[in-house]
């Protein structure tokens, strides 16, 4: 497991979670609508969305589809329990992600584009190497921006 902190969208976060626990069984309308999101209360793993605004839409297997609005927070456990991750809102639909991850759970960040394959490299390196505990990694494009701001809106970076 590898320590991440990094900022991203709260779609890039939906795409990760979906892809984590039911992209075999989301109903497409689900997968394309971003106010819907998978919540899941029993052990092992779970999802908890933390919104200001939340109706239920429909149980499939053990993932209750949701349609949120105003997303605070989301608390993520994997079933294996070695991923434990939480999204917490900066501004509006950006957020920072934190917490431990397995390498399952960083390849399903990068398909979603949490994060960048170089990170998940720098993250592996970094961790073979063994970085004191608490010191976490942020990787830096050749402009010295996170990779993970590099492609968000304009009004999202502060300009």
């Amino acid at each position: 497991m590898v320590e991440i902190d990094v900022t991203c969208n709260l779609e890039s976060f939906r795409r990760f979670l979906i892809n984590s626990t039911c992209r075999s069984f989301v109903p497409e309308s689900y997968m394309r609508d971003p106010e819907v999101f998978p919540e899941k209360e029993e052990e092992p793993g779970s999802i908890y969305i933390e919104a200001a605004d939340k109706v239920t839409l429909k149980k499939i297997r053990d993932i209750t589809f949701i349609n949120a609005r105003d997303i605070l927070g989301i608390i993520y456990t994997s079933k294996s329990g070695n991923s434990r991750l939480k999204w917490r809102q900066l501004r509006g639909r950006i957020g920072r992600v934190n917490g431990d991850a397995s390498t399952n759970s960083l390849v399903n960040l990068s398909m979603a584009r949490v994060i960048t394959p170089e990170y998940v490299e720098e993250l592996m390196a970094t961790s073979a190497q063994g970085t004191p505990a608490g010191e976490s990694v942020q990787p830096q494009d050749e402009e010295g921006v996170e990779p993970q701001q590099a492609n968000l809106p304009s009004e999202a970076q502060g300009e």
